[in-house]
């Protein structure tokens, strides 16, 4: 039986739209071993993963 995970790329700072391949992707290179558990979607524990907050500028501001 498959495990499911959450993945929370579309929230993610490196999750960004490629507009030669007109997709969004991850930004990050990664090595051999972390591209087949991303493929995999066993991205639940990526190490990457920053929260992007749009606003984190202005939060600084205040």
């Amino acid at each position: 039986m498959a495990k499911n995970t959450v993945t929370n790329c579309e929230s993610c700072e490196f999750y960004d739209y490629d507009e030669y391949l007109d997709s969004y992707t991850c930004s990050i290179s990664l090595d051999e071993d972390e591209m087949i558990n991303f493929l995999g979607k066993n991205t639940s524990s990526c190490p990457y993963y920053r929260y992007y907050d749009e606003y984190k500028s202005v939060h600084k501001q205040i």
